[in-house]
């Protein structure tokens, strides 16, 4: 299984990206989805977790609920990160992730079994 993520970019604040990741190989659905960003010297933190379920719960961190929305699309194999009101802060390497289990394994535990190449996202004026 290959993760495949795309949509960064250089945005001014307020702005808005759309994140996609494509799964290439066999990927179930029961697999949670979600995406973390990573800045140099620090350690990945979890944005936001889908899980693998048919209610599909979502998990946000803190600093971003209200401005990101994650959603899949199960059939295309395909995990989004809508990202509105971007801040400086927002600025990182974002990569997505899937693991066997919980949207709180995979966020809140770091329980990766797959993860892609990351993309940039900075927010600067």
């Amino acid at each position: 299984v290959q993760l495949q993520a795309s949509g960064g970019g250089l945005v001014q604040p307020g702005s808005s990206l759309r994140l996609s990741c494509v799964a290439s190989g066999f990927l179930s659905d029961y697999y949670a989805m979600g995406w973390f960003r990573q800045v140099p010297g620090q350690e990945p933190e979890g944005v936001s977790c889908i899980s693998g379920s048919s209610d599909a719960s979502r998990y946000y961190v803190d600093s971003v609920k209200g401005r990101f929305t994650i959603s899949r699309d199960n059939a295309k194999k395909m995990v989004y990160l809508q990202m509105n009101s971007l801040k400086p802060e927002d600025t990182a390497v974002y990569f997505c992730a899937a693991h066997l289990g919980s949207w709180l394994g995979l966020c809140q535990k770091h329980e990766i079994d797959y993860r892609g190449q990351g993309t940039q996202v900075t927010v600067s004026s």
